[in-house]
């Protein structure tokens, strides 16, 4: 019989690999922070935090979890984000490394920002 799969951001942090629950919790506890009326969903398997778009996600990996905001996002952060691996939608975290926090904190804050000012129904 196959797991089930979570249906919840916690149900996902306790169902992912061991090493990387300690950098899901504080990345959670971040995102949460930053937009604590957000609402928490699972969607294509990752954890989404919605106000009423898309406003950001997270995943988790064998070596490293990925923050997800947006490409205007990883755009206006691109100068700090030279240390990292990156793509034009996320940022690498390996968990040998430290949580980024505040880089991530003022990452999500800016992508708050941004989503609460656009005039348009998009989800993302």
């Amino acid at each position: 019989m196959a797991a089930r799969r979570p249906t919840t951001i916690a149900e996902y942090i306790q169902a992912a690999p061991p090493q990387s629950q300690p950098h899901l919790r504080k990345l959670y506890k971040i995102l949460k922070g930053v937009a604590p009326k957000a609402e928490e969903a699972i969607k294509w398997g990752a954890p989404f935090f919605i106000e009423p778009r898309f406003l950001y996600s997270f995943s988790a990996f064998k070596a490293h979890c990925v923050f997800v905001p947006s490409q205007a996002a990883m755009k206006a952060f691109a100068r700090e984000l030279k240390a990292y691996k990156t793509t034009t939608n996320f940022f690498k975290i390996p968990y040998d490394d430290p949580m980024p926090e505040d880089l991530v904190r003022r990452m999500a804050k800016w992508q708050l920002k941004a989503v609460r000012e656009r005039k348009d129904d998009a989800f993302w």
